[in-house]
């Protein structure tokens, strides 16, 4: 398993507003879009600075979110998306419905820089943050589209955080810089949690799989017991669940799957770029928390990178975040 990148600065964009996010993460995960997307949106928004002469380069990415307004339809047990209507096709017939999960959130972004002109001048450091925010008001986010504001009070600028003094002065910095995020929860990596109940599963159930331990995290376990009896006598039944003291856990993609091996450019029809190689991939899954900001201990804990081994097929979002004793005793 790798580390996050190195990086020394870091580019923090809050309070970002955007609409008809796409919602469905992956086939069967849906209420926040994917860290691919944000991923995606990272490298995207590199090519942007790049061209426009910026020596910028962004090596992870952290997202806060706070607020969120999935699109869709409550009915007692039973959630339906709120679906727009397709254009007709050119001969007039109906076009075929295709779900498309939106959600309208309100997030700050947290890019790991790396620049050589930081480096030097850090007096740069608010200008450059304006122009990555110009630049960023062009383009989607997850599929949704970024509201502008017409004047930005000083909460919502961006701005640059230097990380190049010793330990203890970078621990002070993000400790700051964390605590203007609140409100807000930031999505992090918990595979230990996904191990721990493999392990448990496999205690009663030896066949368990890791499926079977990602499908028992993703619900919520009842079951039934009969307390001791009491002073008079009685039986008194309880019923019990299993996610006392787990936290904001949900089930979250975490990158793709190879399913064959590399295509030459131009070799697959329809495909978006055709001067670039092709693969075939699937989803991959993992189990991820929601947690507040100020719980991190680093900058590493909130950050997500991409970690691709393509000779064995995997594409994977990782993110270094690790229980600390402290949060363990909350």
């Amino acid at each position: 398993m790798t580390d996050c990148p190195a990086f020394e600065h870091l580019l923090i964009i809050p309070r970002l507003r955007v609409q008809n996010a796409n919602a469905l993460s992956s086939p069967l995960t849906h209420g926040f879009p994917s860290m691919t997307a944000f991923l995606g949106l990272m490298w995207a928004l590199e090519r942007k600075t790049s061209a426009a002469g910026l020596d910028l380069q962004f090596n992870a990415i952290g997202v806060v979110a706070h607020r969120h307004q999935e699109q869709i339809t409550e009915d007692a047990f039973i959630n339906t998306l709120r679906l727009t209507r397709n254009p007709i096709n050119r001969d007039g017939s109906t076009a075929a419905i295709v779900e498309e999960g939106r959600i309208h959130l309100e997030i700050s972004l947290v890019l790991a820089v790396q620049s050589e002109v930081l480096n030097t001048d850090q007096s740069a450091g608010d200008s450059l943050a304006r122009q990555v925010l110009d630049l960023l008001m062009q383009m989607r986010i997850a599929g949704g589209s970024v509201i502008p504001s017409t004047a930005l009070p000083s909460k919502q600028r961006p701005y640059l955080l230097h990380l190049t003094g010793d330990e203890s002065a970078r621990y002070e910095l993000f400790n700051r810089a964390k605590l203007r995020l609140l409100p807000g929860f930031a999505l992090v990596d918990r595979q230990d949690l996904l191990e721990q109940r493999h392990q448990a599963l496999q205690a009663t159930a030896p066949e368990a799989t890791k499926l079977d331990a990602w499908l028992s995290l993703s619900r919520i376990n009842w079951s039934y017991s009969l307390d001791d009896q009491d002073s008079d006598s009685t039986t008194k039944e309880k019923w019990t669940h299993d996610r006392k003291n787990l936290g904001w856990i949900v089930p979250i993609p975490v990158g793709y799957g190879a399913l064959g091996e590399v295509l030459e450019p131009g070799s697959v029809g329809n495909a978006r770029d055709g001067q670039t190689a092709f693969r075939f991939v699937e989803s991959l899954y993992g189990i991820g928390q929601w947690l507040s900001p100020h719980r991190l201990q680093s900058p590493q804990q909130l950050l997500w990178y991409a970690d691709s081994l393509p000779e064995q097929g995997l594409y994977r979002c990782r993110n270094d975040y690790r229980p600390t004793a402290l949060y363990d005793l909350d």
